[in-house]
């Protein structure tokens, strides 16, 4: 099961990395349905993301948090992010660790669940904000809901994600994943 998680951050991060290379230049400043960061930002957000997770768990020095990581060219910092970050969680026995975090103690395939339901949330913020037609793996995005509702429920929200949003229990996965991690349905940019 644990390579079914790899395989699933696999194809979400090449969703994403899809999304993106078709995100055009005025595009970038564009505002996004998490409503504090454009475009650009939720995209330096992902990237950084990827190097805290995977030097959480391949045991790296943490990223600079006030550096620019995107510099001139935001989706080559995004891919090479993602290679790492995939590189980080296909080690062998990495899944099934302990890691010590700011929330306390998961295992690998804990965090790769967590670091997967943010950036499938943040690829529907760019899809929304976009409007770039990519699909968010729905198999994946269905998995990565019951995990986040597994998690959430017995944690705060505080700091983190606004309370869940009304949807119709048959709307896809990836929008019924949004609108549990806050995000007004339908967006409102």
């Amino acid at each position: 099961m644990s390579t079914v998680y790899v395989e699933d951050l696999a194809r979400a991060c090449a969703s994403v990395g899809d999304l993106l290379a078709g995100v055009r230049p005025e595009q970038w400043k564009e505002p996004t349905p998490c409503t504090e960061w454009n475009v650009r930002e939720v995209v330096a957000h992902l990237v950084g993301m990827d190097l805290v997770f995977a030097a959480m768990v391949g045991g790296g020095p943490m990223p600079d948090r006030g550096a620019d990581c995107l510099g001139d060219d935001p989706v080559g910092a995004y891919r090479s992010s993602s290679a790492s970050l995939l590189a980080a969680f296909s080690v062998p026995g990495v899944l099934e660790r302990s890691y010590r975090g700011p929330l306390g103690s998961a295992t690998g395939t804990e965090r790769l669940q967590i670091r997967l339901y943010d950036l499938l949330a943040h690829g529907w913020d760019l899809t929304q904000a976009t409007r770039i037609p990519v699909r968010l793996p729905e198999d994946v995005a269905e998995r990565a809901l019951a995990f986040a509702r597994s998690q959430l429920s017995t944690q705060s929200r505080t700091g983190r994600f606004a309370e869940p949003q009304p949807v119709e229990e048959t709307a896809p996965a990836i929008d019924r994943l949004a609108a549990f991690l806050g995000r007004p349905f339908p967006p409102q940019l």
